[in-house]
């Protein structure tokens, strides 16, 4: 028997068509507007660009109503939705474009100038999501009025270890599986209102869309993350649920000062990295209630949430993992250990994916037993609460954005002046932590610090660029030459550590 389900936008918008789906600053759409919409763009792709079940379509866009519609008309095809990072460099963008093998490119206007500076290869379509007058199509036969739940939803990139990202398939199974993980500890109330200012490309924004049509829940959507505005939407907008990472809470934290947040704001759900002490200790003097999470890509966003109840006396936990999900931590022989023991961090549950498009290698490697073994290090303690220790061996979460030292050292190495290279996170007041980059020159030659930054912008996005470069005799490595960054980690200056 088939494991299906109607198709959540068509359902939701027979269940509730007037309730509100979506509001902006200069339009509210019902999830009736939304799906009419949806449906039209839908078709419009499949007449027009011939797109169908099992195509892939990649999305270069910023928040805002067409890209939410891209995510809806594509899931009414049956094709799978590839969001591609519009802070990304053209060369970056280009590799994930082919490596999806995406057929079609959508792209608002604010991309125009990185898709012409990319290398599109010619059987990849381009459309200006803008430009298209999709709304007076209203007739096709080849939209699905019902989905199979283990078919793939979206292929979100993320960065690897070896310097080149991977393709996360997440199904719809997946974004059910978070969806209702989610609701089960967080709750549900018909005035709930969730304010996306996190990227919709990245899995935290899109969990927030598919909350919405699971739930029936509004939106309201702000094109990026501006503190003021932020505040005012939870002020005097009704805003009730908010994602955030740690640099964007530490901004509306000192936006409060001795004000409190109204009575129906109840959810500050946090994530991208640990929360200071005395941040903490300011949130329950005023009352505000932070949900610390911990999840990845490879899980549709949370998987491991620590609810305010605890926020004292678990402090620097993430939590315990939601409803339906498990966690373990394992040696390095994958043998479980005890409580308050070191491992890594390893999961299970319906939100974690199947695998790595096109990576049969990594999925062998990263899923075992159907648990994912996610690299991430922590511990439990004897409650069941958990600990994260390093996010991933040598990430640095910059700002919520995931950096990976191997992507950095790749490029550099491409440098004519650099023999080797080791890049660590450095201490930021602004970012949380920033690469900086050891190098060992070759002998007599010519480089500067500005010159290294400009020659990093043409490959890598702007927060992957080294702020400071540091000159080194011989970079550290252990007896099978591999690098040790900890050990670099310790040569940064003490304030910088």
């Amino acid at each position: 028997m088939e494991n299906v389900m109607p198709h959540w936008l068509e359902q939701r918008a027979f269940l509730t068509p007037d309730r509100v789906a979506l509001e902006t600053e200069a339009e509210t759409l019902t999830f009736r507007d939304m799906n009419k919409r949806a449906r039209s763009l839908a078709a419009y792709l499949n007449q027009q660009h011939g797109i169908k079940s099992g195509m892939t379509v990649a999305f270069l866009q910023e928040n805002t109503v067409e890209l939410i519609l891209s995510y809806y008309a594509v899931s009414y095809l049956g094709a799978i939705a590839v969001p591609l990072n519009i802070r990304l460099s053209a060369p970056e963008l280009t590799w994930q474009l082919q490596d999806s093998e995406a057929t079609l490119l959508l792209y608002d206007e604010r991309q125009q100038q990185k898709v012409v500076a990319m290398d599109i290869p010619s059987k990849v379509e381009r459309c200006h999501i803008n430009n298209i007058a999709y709304e007076e199509i209203v007739h096709s036969e080849s939209l699905k009025s019902e989905i199979n739940m283990d078919d793939p939803h979206t292929i979100i990139y993320t960065s690897g270890t070896t310097g080149k990202p991977k393709g996360v398939i997440l199904s719809y199974k997946n974004h059910w599986g978070s969806a209702i993980g989610s609701v089960l500890n967080l709750g549900l109330t018909v005035n709930d209102k969730w304010l996306a200012c996190v990227p919709l490309f990245h899995v935290s924004g899109l969990s927030i869309l598919m909350r919405s049509v699971i739930y029936g829940m509004t939106v309201r959507l702000h094109r990026n993350f501006d503190p003021v505005e932020v505040h005012q939407a939870i002020m005097k907008q009704g805003v009730t649920v908010i994602s955030v990472v740690t640099a964007m809470f530490t901004k509306m934290m000192e936006l409060l000062e001795g004000n409190s947040y109204p009575e129906t704001f109840r959810c500050m759900l946090l994530g991208g990295g640990p929360v200071p002490q005395p941040l903490l200790k300011s949130c329950i003097d005023k009352n505000v209630p932070v949900y610390q999470t911990y999840g990845l890509s490879e899980t549709a966003s949370q998987i491991v949430t620590l609810s305010p109840e605890y926020m004292v006396s678990k402090a620097g936990s993430a939590g315990k993992p939601l409803f339906p999900s498990q966690i373990k931590i394992v040696d390095e022989q994958g043998q479980e250990v005890g409580a308050k023991r070191e491992g890594e961090i390893v999961v299970k549950g319906p939100n974690v994916t199947s695998g790595y498009f096109k990576r049969p290698e990594a999925n062998q490697k990263a899923i075992k037993e159907g648990w994912l073994h996610t690299g991430d290090i922590g511990y439990l303690d004897e409650d069941g609460f958990l600990y994260v220790l390093d996010r991933r061996k040598d990430l640095i979460v910059s700002g919520g954005e995931n950096v990976y030292p191997a992507e950095i050292e790749a490029v550099l190495l491409m440098h004519p002046s650099i023999e080797e290279v080791g890049v660590v996170g450095m201490k930021d007041e602004k970012w949380g932590r920033v690469p900086c980059a050891f190098i060992k020159v070759r002998p007599g030659a010519p480089y500067t610090d500005s010159d290294l930054q400009m020659y990093c912008r043409d490959y890598l996005a702007k927060y992957k660029v080294p702020q400071r470069f540091i000159t080194i005799d011989e970079l550290p490595r252990n007896a099978s030459r591999k690098l040790l960054r900890r050990k670099l980690v310790e040569r940064l200056p003490k304030e910088l550590q």
